[in-house]
């Protein structure tokens, strides 16, 4: 197609779902094509995730999304409460207040001592956020979408990979050769099956049932809105639109079949009849806590729930997904434009791994937390028990250091300070630039967002108020290294930079940090560009 690089020299990402399309457009951000094969024609109906934690939209504006995520949305005025019940017809037992986007936003808008997101969540059908970001790739020069083409088998060569494909037009069979391949083909990845990657699983795998379903039937809101409503016998109420789309899931034996009727599966376990105006869908998947032994083989790499694999309790799959999609698509994008080196390449995984590890805990946690739920319920334990139980179990919601905390410690491309690293909390953000965690969000005195100010590639955050950063930044360029100086005189962020000189990469993590450039400079060049 005119105007697109040499197949050669792109990317095949397979996978057009959040993860696939999000690093298609990272890579595009960043000068790099990519081809993008979907086995669909479109998104589908049924809708996988729905919430975008407040990271996730950080990194999404930096794509220029998260205004038009947050109009294709929910309500951003809605609450997100979860109601823990045994039946729809009497009071709840708990409930767990989580408060609207915009509330949030208004609360945290006052904060600017770095300890404030500068976005926050969002509540999208996934398969609206599909379409979006579909759309996005139609458009998008560098992009080569093509839907309805089905990745069968890779093979390495010492040139990068020739991919087997098999097109919707009659099944004619392809090939394609790129220069790196993503696979971000989800839970059932051929791409992991072709290059033999275990997928251990922490815990049993369990089989679900989900059914997507339309309903105005007033009881379901008769106790005021919910975003997530768990039903004591174990069944779980997912409001996907605050309106009247809806998806129940529940257990069911594992390697059988689910053949019952879901609606009456829906009443028995929420303990009341209500009028159900449409079966949309229904799906059976495995629940399981796994992640990947591997997320590089040469040039294939894993991403999103190809890469890991967790319950939907706590939101973390596609948000810890298009994380991975963000950092793996800068570094190729390095790669490709021979800045970055393959230690570079190599980061990925020793940055994207513990976390995803470290989200497979926390997954864990809240999902213990449901099964002690239920447990409970079934040995007769007293609501009023139960309800003490579940309050105190309410900080599962207050987490912002989960999804904004996280650092990464053992980063081969991260210049890393001895000493003890800084307090993490689970609740609130630290705000440091101590290396390879993310760098504080402040306001400058304009109001624009400092994190706006940021460039394409790596940002050198000058404070010194002498130009110093401005040889530093002159050699890096001189290397053919994206990098710009943003020379900064402002008392909310040197409040809390801590250092003079802070060198952000593009997904806004901090690559280095000092007072003054140092003599081996073009050493911390060859570290935080994987040489």
């Amino acid at each position: 197609m005119p105007g697109r690089p040499a197949l050669d020299e792109r990317v095949l990402v397979v996978g057009a779902g959040p993860v696939g399309s999000v690093l298609a457009l990272e890579l595009a951000r960043h000068g790099v094509g990519s081809t993008v094969v979907d086995r669909s024609t479109a998104a589908p109906a049924f809708p996988k995730m729905d919430y975008l934690n407040g990271r996730t939209m950080e990194l999404l504006r930096r794509l220029g999304l998260a205004d038009e995520v947050r109009r294709g949305g929910v309500d951003t005025r809605l609450r997100s409460d979860f109601i823990w019940t045994d039946t729809l017809t009497r009071p709840p037992i708990a409930t767990w207040h989580y408060p609207a986007p915009d509330t949030l936003a208004g609360e945290l808008g006052e904060v600017d001592d770095g300890s404030a997101p500068l976005e926050v969540y969002q509540r999208i059908p996934g398969s609206l956020l599909e379409n979006l970001l579909r759309r996005r790739l139609r458009e998008h020069p560098l992009v080569d979408l093509r839907e309805g083409w089905t990745f069968t088998d890779l093979d390495e060569r010492p040139s990068g990979v020739v991919a087997s494909l098999v097109a919707r037009d009659g099944g004619a069979r392809h090939t394609l050769h790129a220069r790196y391949l993503a696979g971000c083909d989800g839970a059932n990845s051929v791409v992991r099956q072709c290059r033999g990657i275990p997928m251990p699983a922490a815990g049993p795998v369990t089989s679900r049932c989900s059914v997507y379903f339309t309903s105005a039937d007033p009881l379901l809101r008769r106790h005021g809105r919910a975003f997530v409503t768990v039903g004591a016998k174990g069944i779980t109420l997912v409001s996907r639109d605050e309106e009247d789309t809806w998806t129940a899931s529940f257990q069911v034996p594992t390697d059988e079949p689910f053949v019952g009727d879901p609606v009456e599966v829906m009443h028995d376990m929420l303990g009341a009849e209500f009028t159900v105006d449409e079966v949309m869908g229904v799906g059976q998947w495995q629940g399981s806590l796994a992640v990947a032994s591997r997320y590089r083989v040469g040039p294939v790499f894993l991403a999103g729930d190809a890469a890991h694999q967790f319950y939907p309790f706590g939101g973390h799959g596609a948000n810890t997904g298009i994380a991975d999609a963000v950092d793996l698509g800068w570094k190729l994008a390095g790669a490709v434009h021979g800045w970055g080196g393959d230690r570079l390449l190599d980061s990925y995984e020793a940055e994207r791994r513990p976390v995803a590890l470290f989200n497979r805990e926390m997954s864990a946690d809240l999902l213990e937390v449901w099964g002690r739920f239920v447990r409970l319920a079934a040995d007769g334990a007293s609501r009023g028990h139960i309800g003490g139980f579940l309050d105190r179990e309410s900080h599962q919601l207050d987490n912002l250091g989960v999804h904004f905390g996280y650092r990464y410690t053992s980063s081969p491309v991260v210049v890393h300070e001895p000493g003890p690293a800084p307090r993490w909390d689970w609740h609130r953000i630290e705000p440091t630039t101590w290396p390879g965690g993310r760098a504080p969000s402040v306001r400058l005195s304009s109001g624009t967002a400092l994190f706006d100010r940021f460039g394409t590639g790596f940002t050198l955050v000058d404070l010194t108020g002498t130009g110093a950063g401005e040889v530093a930044v002159k050699e890096a360029l001189g290397q053919g290294i994206p990098m710009e100086r943003l020379a900064v005189d402002e008392a909310a962020v040197r409040a809390v930079w801590e250092r003079d000189l802070v060198l952000v990469r593009p997904d806004q993590h901090v690559a280095w940090r000092g007072d003054t450039v140092p003599d081996d400079w073009s050493a911390v060049l060859d570290v935080v560009c994987g040489r």
